[in-house]
């Protein structure tokens, strides 16, 4: 049974290293093309550009809590630990 695992052990990690050995530059599928060029640009962008979120898709965190200082209410359910 020890003998199986190894064996199990070393096709998983041949598997996992040829998995991500080949790294090439991105295309578009057989068939297909890429986004319309947006109007006023020059040229297509590239995959790598269309990778990237815009910032409407990943705007930037607002850490303002308050827009103006206020005095907090009492509230009655904040009460000690017992």
């Amino acid at each position: 049974m020890t003998r199986m695992k190894q064996i199990l052990c070393v096709g998983t990690a041949a598997f996992a290293l040829a998995a991500c050995g080949n790294r090439t530059e991105l295309k578009p599928q057989a068939g297909k093309s890429l986004p319309v060029v947006p109007l006023g640009a020059e040229a297509p962008k590239k995959p790598s550009e269309l990778l990237e979120p815009s910032t409407q898709a990943r705007p930037e965190r607002s850490v303002e809590l308050l827009r103006r200082s206020e005095e907090r209410e009492d509230d009655e359910f904040d009460l000690p630990p017992e």
